[in-house]
């Protein structure tokens, strides 16, 4: 059975209630509740609002973007050096939930969806952010700017997840 997850800077759910959307721009409508897989959670491994840029190479991406913004590595999670001290010193918990009641709304992002309230059976609270996305294996790149990152990479074969960019620096 497939296991999903949710983080949250809150350490005391014990049901999740379905919601709205939390950005409209992003075409759902009705309350729910977001998961996440685990091949992707390591999207989520730093503070709510954090903003970041996440990519990976697919098998069809282009060898040169691959070179060019993955170099040697398989996942990278870029943030802006104005959030280090936030996730240095931030704690966040995973949730994990039930995937019965969950649908696929995003393969290629890991995002699932229950229109449900969902109980999560275990949650396990992470300390150190930096840490956890080492333990995974992922590239983390601390830029003062997302922005030209954010250009290079959606201008790339890469496939790519753009979090929280509203609380980037400015353009």
């Amino acid at each position: 059975m497939t296991v999903l997850y949710h983080f949250s800077d809150d350490a005391h759910i014990t049901c999740f209630e379905p919601r709205p959307a939390p950005n409209p721009s992003l075409g759902l409508e009705g309350k729910m509740v977001f998961a996440i897989n685990e091949r992707m959670m390591v999207n989520f491994f730093l503070p709510r609002d954090c903003p970041r840029v996440t990519f990976y190479a697919l098998p069809e991406s282009k060898p040169e973007d691959v070179e060019r913004l993955l170099g040697e590595s398989r996942h990278v999670v870029a943030i802006e050096s104005g959030w280090l001290g936030r996730v240095i010193h931030g704690r966040i918990h995973l949730y994990t939930l039930p995937a019965d009641t969950f649908t696929v709304w995003d393969e290629g992002a890991g995002y699932y969806i229950s229109r449900q309230p969902v109980t999560p059976p275990a949650r396990r609270t992470i300390d150190n952010m930096l840490l956890e996305l080492a333990h995974h294996d992922v590239e983390v790149r601390i830029l003062p700017s997302l922005w030209p990152l954010w250009d290079a990479v959606v201008n790339s074969s890469l496939q790519y997840s753009m979090i929280r960019m509203r609380n980037a620096q400015p353009r």
